[in-house]
């Protein structure tokens, strides 16, 4: 008994340092590949190429986009670290966009209302089957396709603003241990979960997200467990084909978009998780003087706050 336990106690250090040392392998390796991405643009942002192509959507899942990407965010947290004028202004400059986008997109909750009582109007007023606009040439379309394209403003609004509700503190929050404990420890939690929640699961959707969207774009169809020497040889039947079906005969047509959305979502919140990341720290080192530093939130009035997020 006690050899077994020894055997499966020296199976489980073998498999963990093989494991540390395959992540470190791949660490660095990033740095070579993002080398050779920035040297060798051809070889992957040549569309006119379908093997260029075919590299983009592989490595846009792939382990090694993951570990250069993963690799930068150490190399940058290292720098901030040493320098931390740097890091905050990496954490503006990641919060200046999620609110940009957000500010920005948040209109189309008003252009999905408006769009629904022009809708309403030409139905049952005008009785009208499409609607056209524009001089000369028109754009014209049936209701029904200006009827569905209404969920695609109510997912520009979800994916693009999400990040943007996160930076103001408008998502619900459920609370159990977080109000009660000291200021320095709040901020190693929001640490802990911006690194084992928040990046996992946007790394996670992502890799799926990706390909799904490839699936709707080109084919031969692609899966996330395809091989680079497999979408090579692909590539030679590669041809565009991009999603245009709609969900009625004269529906909307571009649901590839929602694709492209779910994709840009998951970048957003990984990058938002990085900004947090960094923000939670410098909080922490700084102190309770530093909380909210730099934090463009709106505000109704001075003083009062746009979002009374709820916490249970």
């Amino acid at each position: 008994m006690d050899e077994v336990r020894a055997v499966s106690l020296g199976e489980a250090f073998a498999a963990l340092g093989d494991g540390i040392l395959w992540v470190l392998t791949n660490i660095g390796m990033a740095f070579y590949n993002f080398g050779y991405a920035i040297t060798h643009p051809a070889s992957w942002l040549n569309w006119n190429d379908p093997l260029a192509l075919m590299r983009f959507a592989y490595y846009g899942g792939s382990v090694e986009f993951f570990y250069v990407v993963f690799t930068t965010f150490l190399v940058l947290t290292a720098i901030g670290m040493w320098k931390n004028s740097f890091m905050w202004g990496m954490v503006r400059g990641l919060e200046f966009l999620a609110n940009t986008l957000g500010r920005t997109f948040a209109w189309a909750g008003l252009l999905m209302v408006l769009q629904q009582v022009v809708i309403v109007f030409m139905q049952r007023i005008f009785t009208r089957p499409d609607i056209s606009f524009g001089f000369g040439i028109p754009l014209q379309f049936d209701i029904s396709w200006y009827a569905e394209e209404l969920k695609l403003y109510n997912a520009m609004v979800v994916a693009l603003c999400l990040t943007y509700t996160f930076v103001q503190g408008g998502h619900v929050r459920v609370d159990l241990v977080y109000s009660a404990v000291k200021f320095r420890t709040k901020r190693v939690i929001d640490m802990v979960g911006s690194l084992i929640f928040m990046m996992p699961m946007a790394t996670l959707i992502w890799m799926y997200s990706w390909f799904f969207m490839w699936r709707h774009l080109i084919t031969p169809k692609i899966s996330a467990s395809d091989k680079l020497e497999l979408l090579e040889r692909k590539a030679r039947l590669l041809k565009w084909n991009v999603e245009t079906i709609g969900f009625s005969p004269n529906g909307f047509s571009a649901y590839f978009i929602f694709k492209i959305l779910i994709v840009a979502l998951c970048g957003l919140i990984f990058l938002q998780a990085m900004a947090f990341f960094w923000r939670s720290y410098l909080e922490w080192k700084e102190g309770e003087a530093s909380e909210g530093k730099y934090l463009d939130k709106d505000v109704l009035e001075a003083g009062e706050e746009a979002y009374d997020h709820a916490e249970f």
